[in-house]
């Protein structure tokens, strides 16, 4: 087995775990949905459920529906690891993986994902989310910066 994939699997099943066991701890310690707790100014820990994707877009949509769409999406990206030797792909690859089979399985559990970072400025709070929702803009980002500088290598020879 290659290393890329061996090291994509890796980081796929890091942030699928770290993602879940996150979450466990905020159900389990009995946040009330909609409840804050602040850990120092501009960061609260939160509780809230979102039936939606990302900054509560698609809310109200068939859970099953989003289901389907990240599995589709994972699908593909798991036929793009399989076919990379770049680890640095292959890293970024399983991040998006792993966190979006973390959202899956809330969504199938409890049919919305468990939201609990709260960042804000005064009275301007970022939407709350995870950290599956951190392992899948990360590997976007990685995947974005990666094409960026790919580009301009093209571009110099």
């Amino acid at each position: 087995m290659r290393r890329s994939l061996i090291y994509g699997s890796a980081i796929a099943l890091f942030a699928f775990v770290a993602d879940q066991a996150t979450k466990a701890a905020v159900v389990a310690n009995d946040m009330v949905i909609g409840a804050g707790f602040p850990i120092f100014n501009g960061f609260n820990l939160i509780h809230i459920r979102n039936d939606g994707v990302a900054f509560g877009a698609l809310g109200g949509a068939p859970w099953w529906s989003l289901v389907v769409l990240a599995l589709g999406v994972c699908g593909w990206l798991t036929i793009l690891l399989v076919r990379t030797d770049r680890t640095d792909e292959a890293l970024a690859y399983g991040a998006i993986i792993g966190g979006a089979l973390g959202n899956v399985i809330d969504r199938v559990r409890l049919r919305a994902v468990t939201d609990f970072l709260d960042f804000y400025i005064g009275e301007a709070h970022w939407p709350a989310f995870n950290f599956a929702d951190v392992f899948v803009v990360s590997g976007a980002a990685i995947i974005i910066l990666l094409s960026v500088l790919d580009e301009r290598r093209k571009q110099k020879t």
